[in-house]
């Protein structure tokens, strides 16, 4: 048998309203999803966790800034007039390290490296061992480091640092570490170690003396290189075991640089916006094919099924799930309602003993049957009571109906 338009059109529009939304779900999420975000500690990015407000008010006062993405960029920008801050050193692999602490030494520059673990203060940090991260809270500079003097206290904290070298400048200490650590390693240069990257994001840069530290610690020079490392920089595969030497997250506390990238930060986000729409669409698959809210409507069948067909199938799956309860429930309730005209009473208290017993026990000659217990009587224990009380209830029907 064809379908009519109206049935096609009632079985689809279900799924069309699906796919509709689908696609303007995934439009928005495109729409929201092309605004020119980046990732934490980008200059560009206007996102909480973003460094743009710090990249633009060092454009103000005359200090360049330029974002690289790979080894062989950062390391030709270098120079004494330049500032090379690696936002990730612990995403690099231990060949780009030892370049980059090459390339850094000769230019005799300044390099701020923002919170960098063990592996990475090894190659880049000599003399210096970090300690277990701490809260990143107010602290006092507690140094005599002029730019530290003149931004008092500062939201520091994170990874805490030791180091033997002579020439160090310890600020920020927590818990007696450092937090704020400069390495003069050089006639002009030197190497400054962040433990926090927080005073450089753009919803934590006007609190406390925050911007004043940032800005003295990246626009000493006139020019400012901002080293993003990326996982597609091909010196990532260079030199010896390759991406196989970068270092995991176990670098104290890694979860709050923009380098040490846990595995969501690593997916693509065409990945992870096409996986939230197939979310959104099970959700709507499912209440799709959910249970209908509203009434029950009547709809006509393919076949007729005969009332004897439909009553013995409903008795097996009774008998199947030992439904002696139900079953007992459902012969009860029909016979009450087949005597209560018999007995004059109306149909809405045929349920009630109340109401039924007293008018079925006037029609029955015999005393010793317990009317009360057929019809509103206990389930019975097994299939031989079962049968017992549907003979009952037959044999109580008939005296009724007879009398």
């Amino acid at each position: 048998m064809s379908r009519t338009p109206g049935q096609v059109w009632r079985r689809t529009r279900g799924l069309l309203l699906a796919a509709l939304l689908l696609v303007a779900a995934g439009i928005t999420f495109a729409a929201v999803g092309s605004g020119g975000e980046h990732g934490r500690l980008d200059p560009r990015s206007p996102d909480p966790y973003g460094s743009r407000a710090v990249a633009e008010l060092l454009k103000d006062r005359g200090v360049t800034v330029d974002v690289v993405t790979t080894l062989d960029e950062a390391t030709d920008a270098a120079g004494p007039d330049t500032t090379l801050l690696v936002a990730g050193p612990n995403m690099l692999t231990d060949y780009q390290r030892h370049v980059l602490r090459g390339a850094v030494g000769d230019a005799s520059g300044r390099t701020v490296l923002v919170a960098p673990g063990r592996t990475s203060v090894g190659t880049l940090a000599p003399h210096v061992s970090v300690e277990l991260p701490g809260p990143v809270d107010p602290h006092p500079p507690r140094c005599d480091l002029p730019a530290a003097r003149s931004a008092g206290t500062v939201e520091t904290g994170g990874l805490r640092y030791r180091t033997d070298a002579r020439d160090a400048v310890s600020c920020y200490p927590v818990d007696g570490y450092p937090t704020y650590l400069v390495l003069r390693e050089h006639a002009s240069g030197d190497t400054v170690l962040l433990g926090s990257p927080d005073l450089l994001y753009n919803d934590r840069l006007d609190q406390q003396g925050n911007a004043s530290l940032a800005l003295q610690t990246l626009g000493s020079r006139p020019h400012l290189v901002w080293y993003l490392p990326s996982l597609t920089d091909p010196s990532a595969t260079a030199g010896p075991g390759g991406q196989e030497n970068q270092e995991g997250s176990g670098d104290g506390d890694g979860g709050t640089t923009a380098g040490e990238s846990g595995f969501v930060d690593l997916i693509p986000s065409g990945w992870l916006w096409g996986t939230l729409q197939l979310a959104f669409a099970a959700v709507l698959a499912a209440i799709w094919r959910g249970r209908r809210l509203g009434p029950l409507v009547t709809e006509r069948l393919p076949v007729a099924i005969r009332a004897s067909e439909s009553t013995e199938g409903r008795a097996r799956l009774y008998r199947k799930a030992n439904a002696r309860d139900r079953a007992a429930a459902t012969l009860r309730s029909a016979t009450r309602n087949r005597l209560a005209p018999l007995v004059g009473v109306s149909p809405r208290d045929a349920q009630s003993p109340g109401t039924l017993l007293p008018a079925v026990s006037a029609r029955l000659d015999a005393s010793d049957t317990d009317a009360g217990a057929l019809l509103f009587g206990p389930a019975p224990a097994d299939d031989a009571a079962l049968v017992l009380l549907t003979d009952q209830l037959d044999a109580l029907e008939r005296e009724v109906r007879t009398s």
